[in-house]
């Protein structure tokens, strides 16, 4: 009885392999595509933006306005602002700050830490840890020497 299990076995084995997808010449399985098997369309992925590219990214659009592009405080929208927009490049202050504290503010606004109302905070990125450590890490090498 076991050697029958086993030509039984066997042949539902290779019944199985036949029926789902090995050719009859024994070849590699096709693709559904050519079976005739509906595969479910999907839009392709976005592709996936590094986070320090993110980051740069969000500098460039979000914090330029107010901070420069170097970082000095001095981008279009600070002549209008009281107290002016925090010079990055200044050592004293990269001294005296932490990233928890930049992160904080990044985050959150300028109000969630005792700083000005007029800095926003960025929502947003409170999702995104590996972007607002990619932002801090910008805004840390902007320190002049």
């Amino acid at each position: 009885m076991a050697a029958v299990s086993g030509k039984v076995w066997g042949g539902l084995a290779l019944a199985l392999v036949l029926g789902c997808g090995g050719e009859e010449t024994g070849g590699a399985a096709s693709p559904p595509a050519a079976r005739g098997v509906q595969s479910a369309a999907r839009a392709p992925a976005a592709p996936q933006l590094s986070a320090a590219t993110e980051a740069a990214q969000i500098f460039s659009t979000r914090c330029v306005t107010c901070h420069g592009p170097k970082g000095a405080g001095d981008g279009p929208g600070s002549a209008s602002l009281t107290p002016p927009p925090r010079n990055f490049q200044d050592p004293a202050w990269q001294a005296e700050v932490s990233d928890a504290h930049i992160a904080n503010i990044i985050q959150f606004g300028g109000a969630a830490v005792g700083r000005s109302l007029t800095m926003p905070g960025n929502p947003d990125l409170t999702g995104k840890p590996e972007v607002v450590e990619a932002l801090v890490v910008l805004i840390r090498n902007l320190k002049s020497e």
